[in-house]
C-alpha cells in the first residue's frame, strides 16, 4: 500500500487558522458505515447520535506551552527547541537548527532555565538535560508558546483554545483535536442521556510531527507514546463492549491506546506503557466501535487510521464530499463522526 494512495487534493483556504468561537458549533460530517448514509450537522448534534449505554472515551492529555527558544552562551541566535518527551531528568526535543547543536551544548533560555545537549538521536531530535529554579511549569507557561503545527499561521491569542476542556495532565506536544469540540454543557447533556464517559491519557509526542517518507507505508516507523488507562476507565470500557452497547474513541490517540491495549490483552484492562502502533487499512479495529475525529493531513497516519474503520476508497470519498462542502481541516476544523 503506497502512500500516495492516501492523497487528496485540499485547498489551502479550507485550513482552519483558528478556533470557532463557541467550541460546539462547529460542523459535524456524520458518515453511517452499515449504509454509506453521510449527513451534515453541528457538533452539538452529536448528543442525538450517541445512545443510553454508550461509552465514549477521552483523552485526558494537557498541551505543555512547550516551543521554548534560547541560545548558546555568547551567541547573537536563535535556537528553537520543542519538548517532545520526558525521560526522568531529560527530555526527547525537536531542535531548530538541530546541525548546530552538538552534545555538550549548552542553551541559555531564561534566567530560571537552561539546557545541555547530552545525545543526539536523529537529524533534529536531541536530548536535552534541563536544569532550572523554582517549578519548573510555571517556569513554561512564562515563556513557552503552545506548539501549533506549522500549517496555522494566525497567532493563538488564548491558550487554552488548544486544550481540551477536559485536559488534566501535562505531558503532550500536541492537542488531541477531536476534543477540542465539547463544552461542560455538551458533556452534561450525554451524561442526562446515560451516555457513560471514560478517560484515558495518552501523550501526543513526536510522531505527530513527522511526515511519512516512505513510499510503501509498511515501511513507516511510528514513535512510541506514554498511555495509561485505570481500572475503572478499563473497567467500564470492557462493561460496555459485553453489555452489546458502543465505544466511541474522540480522536485518533484514543483509538491507539485501546487497541494496543487490546492487543496486548485481547480485551481492556487496567494498563499503562508506551506504544508505536501503527493502524492502517487492513489492520483490524477489535476495541473501537466509532470515532470523532477532525479532518487529517493527506497521505498521514491519521487518515490512514481512520481509513481502518472502513476503507480507504470510502474515506476519500467522504474526504472529497468535505472538500466540496467547504468543512474547516486540521487541528481548528470541524469534526467527522465514524460510526
Amino acid at each position: 500500500m503506497k502512500k500516495s494512495d492516501f492523497y487528496f487534493d485540499l485547498p489551502e483556504e479550507l485550513i482552519a487558522q483558528h478556533p470557532i468561537k463557541n467550541r460546539d458549533q462547529s460542523r459535524l460530517l456524520l458518515v453511517n458505515r452499515k449504509n454509506g448514509e453521510i449527513s451534515h450537522k453541528h457538533f452539538k448534534d452529536i448528543v442525538d447520535y450517541l445512545n443510553e449505554g454508550d461509552t465514549l472515551v477521552l483523552n485526558e492529555t494537557k498541551v505543555m506551552p512547550a516551543r521554548i527558544y534560547g541560545h548558546r552562551p555568547d551567541r547573537d541566535e536563535k535556537i528553537e527547541v520543542l519538548l517532545l518527551k520526558r525521560q526522568e531528568d531529560t527530555w526527547q526535543c525537536l531542535v531548530k537548527p538541530g546541525k548546530k547543536m552538538k552534545i555538550g551544548n549548552e542553551i541559555i533560555f531564561s534566567d530560571r532555565l537552561k539546557g545541555k545537549v547530552v545525545d543526539i538521536i536523529e537529524d533534529g531530535i536531541r536530548i536535552i538535560e534541563l536544569s532550572y529554579s523554582g517549578i519548573f511549569e510555571e517556569i513554561l507557561d512564562e515563556i513557552g508558546q503552545m506548539p501549533l503545527p506549522p500549517y496555522i499561521h494566525e497567532e493563538l491569542k488564548d491558550k487554552n483554545r488548544y486544550q481540551t476542556i477536559y485536559a488534566k495532565y501535562y505531558g503532550s506536544a500536541a492537542a488531541p483535536t477531536a476534543g477540542l469540540h465539547f463544552t461542560e454543557d455538551l458533556l452534561n447533556k450525554l451524561k442526562e442521556k446515560n451516555v457513560n464517559i471514560a478517560k484515558l491519557t495518552l501523550h501526543v509526542g513526536l510522531g505527530t510531527f513527522r511526515p511519512v517518507k516512505e513510499d510503501d507505508i509498511l515501511d513507516h516507523k511510528m514513535h512510541e507514546e506514554v498511555y495509561k488507562i485505570d481500572k475503572e476507565n478499563a473497567d467500564l470500557i470492557r462493561q460496555t463492549r459485553e453489555n452489546g452497547k458502543r465505544v466511541i474513541a474522540v480522536g485518533t490517540t484514543s483509538v491507539r491506546t485501546l487497541e494496543s491495549v487490546y492487543k496486548k490483552y485481547g480485551t481492556i484492562v487496567e494498563d499503562s506503557g508506551s506504544t508505536d502502533i501503527f493502524i492502517y487499512p487492513g489492520v483490524e479495529i477489535k476495541a473501537v466501535d466509532g470515532i470523532i475525529t477532525n479532518f487529517h493531513l493527506p497521505e498521514s497516519t491519521l487518515i490512514m487510521l481512520v481509513s481502518a474503520f472502513w476503507d480507504r476508497e470510502n474515506i476519500l470519498k467522504v474526504y472529497d464530499q468535505a472538500v466540496k462542502e467547504k468543512y474547516r481541516f486540521f487541528s481548528f476544523g470541524d469534526a467527522m463522526f465514524l460510526y
